[in-house]
């Protein structure tokens, strides 16, 4: 009889199942990552990226204060509170560098981007040659 109330409650409050896994929808961005080829797509994934980063902070926070009414150590409690306070800081990041990623940067062509690329940043320039020594 308890199997079924924990199934129903389950399906009247949209909780998985114990038999059943739990959502990973980052999974599939993870596989949006490796398929956006499109400037716009690199950017959407940014976004919702830095959306599942929110909602990662919201879960960690109510652990948060679980911990903290359940008086787990004190330690537990700081740790989720650093780990929220670096997932919102997180999302926040992701959301100024996604619009970077909305349209195809010209090409970079400064020293570092070219030796990245095995290329030289400036032409080779022959050295003079060297003075004659003198004799006294």
């Amino acid at each position: 009889m308890t199997v079924y109330a924990q199934a129903l409650h389950a399906a009247l409050y949209g909780l998985p199942a114990h038999d059943e896994s739990l959502p990973t929808a980052l999974d599939a961005l993870v596989q949006a990552t490796h398929t956006a080829t499109a400037p716009d797509q690199k950017a959407a994934v940014l976004r919702q990226v830095a959306e599942q980063l929110r909602n990662a902070a919201e879960i960690i926070q109510r652990y948060q204060y679980r911990a903290q009414w359940d008086r787990y150590p004190a330690d537990v409690a700081e740790q989720l509170a650093d780990a929220h306070d670096q997932a919102q800081q997180l999302a926040q990041a992701l959301d100024r560098v996604a619009p970077a990623f909305s349209h195809q940067p010209a090409a970079d062509t400064t020293p570092r981007a070219q030796a990245a690329h095995g290329r030289s940043a400036t032409t080779p320039v022959a050295c003079p040659p060297s003075p004659a020594p003198r004799h006294r």
